[in-house]
């Protein structure tokens, strides 16, 4: 028996997932070490999927509620996101740097952020591809509710192939850089 669920739904099931996920990655966490490395490390971690993944997932904790409760477009939301996930690294790096030691992606974050080149290239690449893919959300957010359908639908095609080819560049970009980091393994199972 296969369910056939609204797409509005489908986004809310995934959305307790991720959330599901988070917090039990947190309880693990706090159980390993104690509470507080694990908030801190839950933390990072969540910093590292928001600053080094060219897609808004760590973001959709926030954007996608603000968006349905809101209607706060979720570019904006993932701006606010950014800056509470530099704000975090820069806290800990500043304050508490061992905390970077707690798991492979806290280290791997650690070397992103105290190697500007090439480094910080990946959070540049992760910015582009995330707000291009959040620009998507949005736009499909809007035609689902209506809102510009005739300009998305007439210049649908065109803008969006554009957007597209330069997504998959700086998803190539990206991935080159990972794989200078030494985990194709982590990135690609």
């Amino acid at each position: 028996m296969r369910l056939n669920l609204h797409p509005k739904h489908q986004v809310l099931l995934k959305f307790a997932a991720l959330l599901a996920l988070l917090v039990g990655y947190f309880l693990y966490l706090g159980l390993k070490y104690d509470f507080a490395t694990g908030g801190v490390a839950a933390a990072l971690t969540w910093s590292f999927f928001v600053l080094c993944t060219p897609i808004a997932d760590a973001g959709f904790l926030l954007d996608f509620p603000l968006r349905l409760l809101f209607g706060i477009r979720m570019v904006l939301s993932e701006l606010a996101v950014w800056v509470i996930a530099l704000a975090v690294n820069g806290a800990v790096l500043t304050f508490a740097p061992q905390y970077y030691e707690t798991t492979l992606l806290t280290r791997v974050l650690h070397q992103i952020a105290v190697t500007p080149w090439p480094y910080w290239g990946i959070v540049v690449l992760s910015a582009f591809g995330t707000f291009l893919s959040i620009r998507f959300g949005d736009e499909l957010m809007d035609v689902l509710h209506h809102r510009d359908r005739a300009f998305f639908h007439a210049h649908h095609f065109k803008h969006e192939l554009i957007l597209f080819v330069f997504f998959i560049a700086v998803l190539f970009g990206y991935y080159r850089l990972i794989a200078s980091l030494g985990i194709e393994g982590v990135v690609h199972g």
